[in-house]
């Protein structure tokens, strides 16, 4: 859970540049806050047809008024208030009219979205399929308290877009966790129906509301079968921990040019300038390319996948220094046991007189999920800084991120062979300055484990009906979380252009990374994770490290020479 409430220094200087009416400061402020936007609107309003229009709505405001803002530091719960006066002024306009809040036939609700696109599986599915039993004013603060417990916004952010005390929220976050937890009941038993559920259903449309949910309720509390979790659960908060944002569709379009009632309302001195200079960067004759985005001139912002595109872009985010307190990894879901990963050559064994680098990466074979790890050796931590904040998402090909610094480096991998199955072409470290080592791997499971209780072909590489990711022969089997340490500088960079697969990048800590490999089956996991650290420099060093800083980095060999 997050408790910083200021922006990083690079962010805080990018809203004031576009008070200023710098374009291109004004650019990341809109793709940099966007997927957030989408995901606290999205969640609210489980996906219905009118998110696009809010979110829209959302933006405009946000950028017509971006020069009535008096400290920089409160830009994001500025934007999220935003956010959550449009979702609600949204429910008023359709009670009036009264119109049907479901999502159309044929449509993905969020939590479809969110199941899909972040390929969740085992309790954190369940918990993104309770979702849409919620009533509307438990979605709107549960779109928020997601966002929180996955490291995106601080529990003073969430209250002051509510409109609450802290003490308050406290309390209706509670509330609504209670709720959520018998949702995430009726999830399970519906999975599972025993006759008599199955019975009562008969006459249900499928369509989650309140009234089938306090039926579906009733029945699990009195059922021994239904009311049997079977597995342990693990608390939702748990489960959401470091859990990515759901992306900004392909297609999306926002149109910031201002006009109408937004120009209009810029009655006061200061708006009326402010509004002039939006117009004026806005109308520039300029097309900006931003990571996963293109903003053109009159302010049309499109959300853009190109597998075959230009050259590599670097991922416009906030710098972040992070030295003690990050978000906790995240512990993996119950899944059953995973079936024997295939046979392959171990890790080579340093010796003690290795020279840095003399130690690569290599295939290796998954260890005994009851293994519990060795001891993880605590290097010195100065601190890394990132040009991608305190955690940058990176989905497309050619979305990079510099790292630099003396400390701990967590990526989190999410593969989506739904979307694009086949050859994985691997990210690559390009200019590294100093040492880079590979010290553990966690998350509870190896991306080649079994991830589903109900098809055994599921792991999470991918499925029997979907295809499969797969890794350039040779290449080491990632874990859903990897750690790293870095002592100079290094960029990290996406090459995505095979399979589909996004990565998650959070500056850490040793105790953060610790804690992540300890997590084992007792807690739910797959597998305890796996420490490959030794403390000298005889620790391996990842595949696809070069010094050199090529104009492909998808170049750069499999065997690292450092």
């Amino acid at each position: 859970m997050r408790t910083d409430v200021h922006l990083p220094r690079q962010w805080r200087s990018t809203v004031t540049a576009a008070q200023a009416g710098d374009r291109r400061a004004l650019d990341e402020l809109v793709e940099g806050w966007l997927p957030l936007v989408y995901n606290v609107v999205g969640r609210a309003l489980n996906g219905h047809a009118d998110v696009d229009d809010v979110v829209q709505e959302t933006m405009l405001r946000a950028v017509g008024n971006l020069g009535t803002l008096r400290d920089p530091d409160s830009f994001r719960s500025w934007l999220v208030a935003i956010a959550m006066r449009q979702i609600r002024d949204r429910a008023r306009r359709r009670q009036d009219r009264k119109l049907d809040e479901r999502v159309p036939d044929g449509g993905a609700d969020f939590a479809e979205l969110t199941v899909l696109r972040l390929q969740l599986e085992g309790q954190r599915r369940e918990v993104a399929e309770a979702v849409r039993w919620l009533d509307p004013e438990d979605r709107e603060l549960v779109s928020l308290w997601w966002l929180e417990v996955s490291g995106e916004l601080t529990r003073r952010e969430l209250a002051s877009a509510v409109g609450i005390s802290r003490q308050h929220a406290a309390v209706r976050v509670q509330r609504m966790k209670e709720r959520l937890e018998v949702s995430r009941g009726i999830v399970r038993a519906l999975a599972g129906a025993c006759p008599e559920l199955r019975e009562l259903t008969a006459r249900w449309d499928g369509r989650p509301d309140s009234v089938w949910r306090k039926r579906l309720a009733r029945h699990v509390r009195g059922c021994g079968y239904c009311g049997d979790p079977r597995d342990s659960v693990v608390p939702a908060e748990r489960l959401l921990v470091g859990i990515a944002l759901v992306p900004v569709p392909v297609g999306f379009t926002l149109s910031l040019a201002l006009g109408g009632k937004t120009a209009l309302a810029a009655t006061s001195a200061t708006s009326a300038g402010w509004s002039a200079k939006v117009l004026g960067a806005l109308t520039k004759p300029a097309v900006a390319v931003t990571a996963g985005a293109t903003i053109v001139a009159g302010g049309a912002y499109v959300v853009v996948q190109t597998p075959h595109g230009p050259a590599p872009r670097t991922a416009v985010s906030p710098t972040a220094v992070v030295g003690s307190a990050v978000p906790r990894a995240p512990a993996a879901t119950p899944a059953s046991s995973p079936t024997a990963s295939p046979s392959a050559s171990p890790t080579p064994s340093p010796s003690a007189s290795a020279r840095y680098g003399s130690v690569v990466d290599a295939v290796d074979r998954a260890p005994d999920p009851d293994t519990r790890p060795g001891a993880l050796p605590h290097r010195p931590e100065a601190g890394i800084t990132s040009t991608g904040g305190a955690h940058a998402v990176m989905n497309h090909r050619g979305d990079s991120v510099t790292l630099s610094g003396q400390g701990y480096v967590l990526v989190r991998w999410q593969i989506s062979p739904q979307y694009r199955a086949g050859n994985l072409v691997m990210p690559s470290w390009t200019g590294l300055k100093g040492k880079i080592f590979h010290v553990a791997s966690g998350g509870g499971r190896r991306m080649d484990d079994r991830v589903s209780t109900t098809d055994s072909s599921a792991t999470g590489m991918g499925n029997s009906a979907v295809g499969y990711a797969v890794l350039p022969s040779g290449t080491q089997q990632m874990w859903q979380n990897e750690y790293f340490y870095v002592d100079g500088s290094v960029t990290l960079t996406v090459n995505e252009r095979g399979a589909d697969y996004g990565l998650s990048v959070f500056p850490s800590t040793w105790d953060a990374a610790e804690k992540d490999v300890l997590y084992g089956p007792p807690d739910g996991a797959i597998r305890y994770g796996l420490v490959r650290d030794d403390g000298t420099d005889s620790a391996p060093v990842p595949q696809y490290v070069t010094r050199k800083t090529p104009s492909d980095p998808a170049t750069v060999a499999q065997r690292s020479v450092v």
